[in-house]
């Protein structure tokens, strides 16, 4: 279940190593402290947060509103429980750019280590990736990716992808609790402080005819779909349209669509977690589906303004107070009970009052 969304802007350089070192430290204490107080899973629930994981990498001492929060903390994590996952149950994989296309590989390693079967771990990476590359095209570029995991099934995945064009990052959480459809509202919200003007969201409840459409439409024969491609190169596109077809490789796509031609997807999740299928084929598949079909899919930025616990005046609704407590009473249970130095919590401790 996706959980949120942050935008963050781009800061250039990366964490000093007097600096990461502490991070990993700390990083380490206060979750084996959470796990110890309220379970592995509370741990993987926070983490999917957007907030809760924001005032984490907080207390860890980073830049609060840089996109470097998301890589070092998720980093910082990985390596602080590193050679303790048989004693606290949580795998930690991926990371940024070569290291989150290693994720697979990382799982079926503690898989072979610890005993259990890699499939669905290495499917919900691959396709919560996929969601948020393809079936959502916002802008954003994943480059940033960290599956973290249990044994009895629960995972999360924190993710980030780059606007180029903006220097903004975005943030992308999930969490695989009452999680029952991949291509279907899979989260439960997502916010941000910037939303775009034109998405193609194929995972809205308002797209499901749309994707039933572009499923069919992957099982066509590819000429008679590349014939239809070309006919649309005469057409004045709508403006909302991210898509023009001097962007298409209708070569490219020729290939991908002769593959599901002959072993025809049986339904959208399917065809989006083919080999070969990206951003470009689903944006064109859209098109047509609109354009030739007349079923458009939700072309509205999915995410939401928002505030972790509600808002002071009440919008988008009021202040959850217990909620909002429990979250502060883990974080400060878990600086107090940490095996850290008493200067080091004094530290957190006001980074996380500074917060508030």
């Amino acid at each position: 279940m996706r959980t949120g969304i942050a935008n963050l802007p781009l800061h250039n350089g990366k964490a000093p190593a007097w600096l990461f070192q502490r991070m990993v430290k700390l990083a380490r204490a206060t979750g084996i402290v959470i796990i110890e107080e309220f379970g592995r899973d509370t741990l993987l629930e926070r983490l999917s947060d957007p907030f809760w994981f924001q005032a984490f990498g907080c207390i860890l001492g980073f830049d609060w509103h840089s996109s470097g929060i998301t890589t070092t903390v998720c980093s910082a994590l990985k390596q602080g429980f590193s050679g303790l996952e048989n004693e606290y149950g949580i795998f930690f994989a991926g990371g940024k750019g070569k290291h989150s296309r290693k994720t697979p590989d990382e799982i079926s390693s503690f898989a072979d280590r610890f005993s259990f079967s890699p499939d669905d771990f290495i499917y919900a990476s691959r396709m919560s990736a996929k969601v948020d590359s393809s079936a959502v095209q916002d802008g954003y570029q994943i480059y940033q990716h960290t599956f973290a995991f249990t044994k009895d099934g629960l995972w999360t995945v924190v993710q980030q992808g780059m606007n180029e064009a903006t220097r903004y990052a975005r943030r992308y959480h999930w969490l695989s609790k009452d999680l029952s459809d991949f291509v279907s509202e899979p989260h439960r919200g997502i916010i941000t402080v910037k939303r775009e003007k034109q998405v193609l969201n194929l995972v809205s409840h308002k797209s499901e005819k749309a994707r039933g459409v572009i499923t069919g439409l992957s099982g066509w024969n590819p000429d008679k779909t590349i014939s239809e491609l070309k006919s649309l190169a005469t057409l004045d596109m709508p403006e909302r349209h991210p898509i023009f077809s001097s962007d298409v490789s209708r070569a490219k796509i020729r290939r991908i669509l002769v593959s599901t031609y002959e072993n025809p997807p049986s339904n959208f999740e399917e065809l989006l977690g083919r080999h070969g299928v990206g951003p470009k084929t689903i944006r064109a598949l859209s098109l047509l589906s609109e354009l030739v079909w007349g079923t458009p899919p939700d072309w509205t930025d999915p995410a939401r303004f928002s505030f972790a616990h509600g808002g002071k005046d009440g919008y988008p609704y009021p202040v959850d107070k217990n909620t909002y407590d429990k979250s502060i009473a883990i974080l400060e249970r878990a600086i107090a009970k940490a095996k850290i130095s008493q200067n080091e919590k004094d530290k957190a401790f006001g980074r996380l009052r500074r917060l508030l």
